[in-house]
């Protein structure tokens, strides 16, 4: 595993490679010790996988809210998508900067999402999934969320999005 760090504190890109043979690929995609020795105590404590049927679903802006905070490793299983992540810790040198990675099933990557991240992605095919490994329980009342095309964030998303959920196109501006 390769840890590319970003612009965002906290934010990194995970970068892996299958291990191949006559029988087909195995891919590690997480390991607590090479974690670790990255600087990155990272520990699952629940995994899900959302799927998406059609080309340019949109979901997000969400985070969890103190004490119920979460860290995330995101993946993609299938297909392809353009994942966001947006600091809203006001302590941080990177407060409202934004960060996009395309994550695609056949390039293995993902990206460690911080705890005090909002988080939410555009599909850029049809049938993406994307498998989340959180470190903390969730908690229902915890959930928050702000618009995908808050002006606080700018962020440039590579598509309008085609479906998305009333909820997600009402959060909000972040304030």
């Amino acid at each position: 595993m390769r840890f590319h760090e970003t612009k965002v504190p906290g934010l990194i890109e995970v970068l892996t490679a299958p291990f191949g043979d006559i029988r087909g690929r195995f891919l590690r995609t997480w390991c607590a010790e090479e974690f670790a020795a990255a600087g990155l105590d990272f520990k699952p404590h629940q995994t899900s996988i959302s799927e998406n049927r059609v080309r340019h679903t949109l979901r997000g802006m969400h985070w969890q809210a103190a004490p119920a905070e979460e860290r995330k490793l995101v993946r993609c299983l299938r297909g392809g998508v353009f994942d966001v992540a947006v600091d809203l810790r006001t302590d941080s040198p990177a407060y409202l900067h934004w960060v996009g990675v395309e994550l695609w099933a056949g390039q293995h990557n993902a990206l460690l999402i911080p705890a005090g991240c909002a988080h939410g992605f555009l599909t850029l095919t049809d049938d993406a999934w994307l498998e989340y490994m959180i470190d903390a329980p969730y908690v229902a009342g915890a959930g928050r969320g702000a618009r995908w095309d808050d002006p606080a964030f700018g962020i440039a998303w590579p598509a309008a999005p085609a479906v998305i959920s009333d909820r997600d196109a009402n959060w909000p501006d972040h304030a």
